[in-house]
């Protein structure tokens, strides 16, 4: 690994052990995962079977295979816009990571990252399992959609936390961003593809949803494993994460400038 890089791989590390010690926690999450995936099937299930086998290119297959996989990656997707960083801000605590010779925007990311990767572990394998089992899934048999999906998956993470941080960013200029997290939690989980996949949405509404970064956290991934997109899907997450950090980086350097910390 590089010299430069050297310390974001240890912040992953980090994340990584940091995330161990949740372990009820973790299993808390299997058990909600796994409740609302049997309640998403069956909706979802029934929904294809109605539509005589086939909705907008889902099977039942494969309609379970996104059911299952995007249960198991909610635990390791932030789509609920919280973060530790926006109470740093707000505390003014930040300021000690700014003194860090490394970027504070990648370094949180990095740290959060880390978290998400060990929670697909303990809680999105085990439900993603349960559901190949109990319901069935379409799983692909050939090894270049396992090595595509896991690329993607790992773009998907990084996105969704890279855009939690500029959520939190917020805080710099509205000091108190709870409203802002919520409309963030309502927009990014459904265009997201986390209720229904997005390819089920009307024209206007797919187009609008693409043109946002949420696709590429969750549905993307899926699409990718599922043979349903492949290399495009992923340039466009690229694409999303470089934009993503770009704006990352230009709302940091703002914030900086406009920290305030109450009491000296």
């Amino acid at each position: 690994m590089p010299v430069a890089l050297a310390p974001y791989g240890r912040l992953f590390a980090a994340g990584i052990r940091q995330q161990t010690t949740y372990r009820l926690a973790m299993l808390g999450g299997l058990v909600a995962n796994t409740t609302f995936g049997l309640l998403k099937s069956v909706i979802l299930l029934a929904a294809v079977r109605a539509g005589g086998g086939n909705l907008h290119g889902y099977a039942v297959g494969t309609m379970a295979t996104y059911v299952w996989l995007s249960q198991g990656l909610l635990g390791s997707l932030n789509l609920t816009g919280r973060t530790d960083l926006a109470d740093r801000i707000k505390s003014g605590a930040v300021v000690t990571d700014f003194l860090r010779p490394i970027s504070l925007q990648w370094g949180t990311v990095a740290t959060d990252v880390g978290k998400a990767v060990c929670a697909l572990l303990p809680r999105g394998a085990p439900s993603m399992l349960i559901g190949y089992l109990f319901v069935g899934m379409t799983i692909p048999h050939r090894p270049l959609p396992w090595v595509l999906g896991a690329v993607s998956l790992l773009l998907g993470i990084t996105v969704s936390w890279a855009s939690v941080y500029l959520v939190a960013s917020a805080a710099y200029w509205l000091v108190e961003i709870r409203g802002l997290q919520v409309f963030y939690m309502m927009v990014s989980g459904f265009f997201a593809g986390l209720l229904v996949p997005i390819s089920l949405f009307p024209h206007w509404l797919l187009v609008l949803a693409s043109s946002t970064p949420f696709p590429s956290m969750l549905q993307y991934p899926i699409d990718v494993f599922t043979g349903r997109g492949g290399v495009g899907l992923i340039t466009a997450q690229v694409g999303w994460l470089a934009l993503v950090g770009t704006v990352g980086h230009v709302l940091t350097n703002a914030g900086r400038r406009r920290l305030e910390v109450q009491g000296g």
